[in-house]
């Protein structure tokens, strides 16, 4: 039926990866049929519950479709990108808080950034043979990482967080290698890992960040030779590392000083916790910060430092592709940061206030939410699908929940960049009632 593949994996998290690599290979086709759930069971050895929980999941990221007795198939034409794919269509008139986008009026004008780096560029245009990374970007970079307490470490420059951690993952790991990532997580980072031909392996957390245990385990029993983890603003959870959950992941991690780590800050600029790095504790590694969250994602910049080998493998292999990241968008960046164009304090206060001001109307309605960093809320929820549905005849469109997870239970993330007090209030009246909808009345 599979011709010469072989699904493999004995958690229902690595049978729906075992798939989505042969996916992205080509070696499960479109059309493909993929073996009944209780054959593939045995041929695991694993419960039958096991597999049907991995299609399920394969079937909500739109990899395979279902047709009764005719059994399960890779779709006719399978998603790019399973996850990214899962959104809802947001009708006229509805709210949509299900983007992660930041709030437009707390970005920056970009005019005065873009005309000083337009005089400069008329003066001293950038050419080949250059320096990738600009000088002045370079040094306040390296400043802020200092400031932080991140390791010393050359700096490089990347389109964006996904695109610095892309570079980072082939640089240092192979096809086949195992990550360990958050779970729930950043979908478009869980949809990344498997498209490199790597392993995910999920890692619980909580609002202070990845169970160590988690992570330990990941390491230990499942091989995995990476871990990425978010410091702040994790999303779709809100999660932040504290400095209590850092030592104990440091402890974890110094243990196994061979596992590269790539930590994401992408919070910074929006958040108010303080930075409690876990870079320098491993041999490789690599920290992240993008602009986009409190400057505006089509700066499309993100900065990164790490070890001497590990960021020289990246520009190397850099300079073989796009060369660099435009020094245009680098030096509108330096404008920014040097004009003081943000204050991160007022953005963190702003999105604290509306945030903090939806976990509290939640939980008045006896609703569990979480989100103690950053624009988003995370959600449980009993039935997933229904909620959105509810959600929407209501007038709001949130985010899918199966977006972000593997392993964890159904939800949906709300993102609160664009709510007043009063939408805070209708939005939580709203999520409860979809959450626990009034039971159908009986007549006779």
């Amino acid at each position: 039926m599979l011709g010469e593949y072989r699904i493999e994996g004995r958690r229902a998290s690595e049978i729906a990866a075992s798939v989505e690599r042969g996916v992205g290979s080509g070696s499960l086709e479109p059309g493909q049929p993929l073996p009944p759930m209780r054959e593939l069971a045995i041929t695991l050895g694993v419960n039958p519950n096991t597999v049907a929980a991995a299609y399920r999941t394969l079937r909500e990221r739109g990899v395979i479709e279902t047709d009764g007795r005719r059994g399960s198939r890779v779709r006719p034409r399978p998603a790019t990108t399973a996850r990214g794919s899962l959104r809802v269509e947001v009708p006229a008139g509805v709210r949509d808080v299900s983007k992660g986008n930041p709030d437009p009026g707390l970005l920056p004008p970009l005019g005065e950034a873009l005309a000083e780096v337009a005089r400069r560029y008329a003066e001293l245009p950038g050419l080949y043979g250059e320096a990738p990374v600009d000088e002045e970007f370079g040094g306040l970079a390296r400043a802020a990482f200092d400031a932080d307490g991140v390791p010393a470490g050359p700096v490089g420059v990347a389109s964006g967080s996904l695109d610095a951690i892309e570079r980072v993952l082939v640089a240092r790991l192979r096809p086949g290698d195992a990550v360990a990532v958050e779970d729930p997580g950043w979908g478009s980072l869980l949809d990344l890992v498997p498209a490199l031909g790597l392993r995910p392996v999920p890692v619980a957390l909580d609002d202070e960040g990845p169970l160590p245990e988690g992570v330990e385990r990941a390491i230990r029993e499942d091989g995995a030779r990476a871990v990425i983890l978010t410091d702040r603003a994790q999303n779709p959870t809100g999660a932040c590392i504290t400095e209590a959950r850092a030592r104990l992941l440091r402890r974890v991690l110094a243990a196994h000083s061979s596992v590269l780590l790539v930590e994401d800050d992408h919070g910074q600029g929006i958040v108010a916790q303080p930075l409690h790095p876990l870079a320098g504790v491993t041999d490789h590694w690599v920290l992240v910060r993008s602009v986009a969250k409190a400057y505006g994602p089509d700066l499309r910049i993100a900065a990164f430092t790490g070890d001497a080998e590990t960021v020289d493998r990246v520009l190397g292999r850099q300079g073989l592709g796009p060369g660099w990241v435009s020094k245009l968008l680098q030096r509108a960046v330096v404008h920014l940061w040097s004009t003081g164009a943000v204050d991160p304090a007022a953005v963190a206060r702003a999105y604290d206030k509306r945030r903090d001001g939806l976990v509290r109307a939640l939980a008045r309605r006896g609703v569990e939410a979480y989100g103690c960093s950053g624009m988003n809320v995370w959600v449980p929820v009993p039935d997933e699908t229904g909620t959105l549905s509810r959600l929407l005849a209501a007038g709001w469109a949130a985010a899918p929940g199966a977006r972000f997870r593997t392993e964890t239970g159904p939800a949906v993330r709300l993102t609160v960049s664009c709510l007043s007090a009063a939408d805070v209030e209708s939005l939580a009246g709203a999520v409860a009632r979809a959450v626990a909808p009034a039971p159908p009345r009986s007549y006779g």
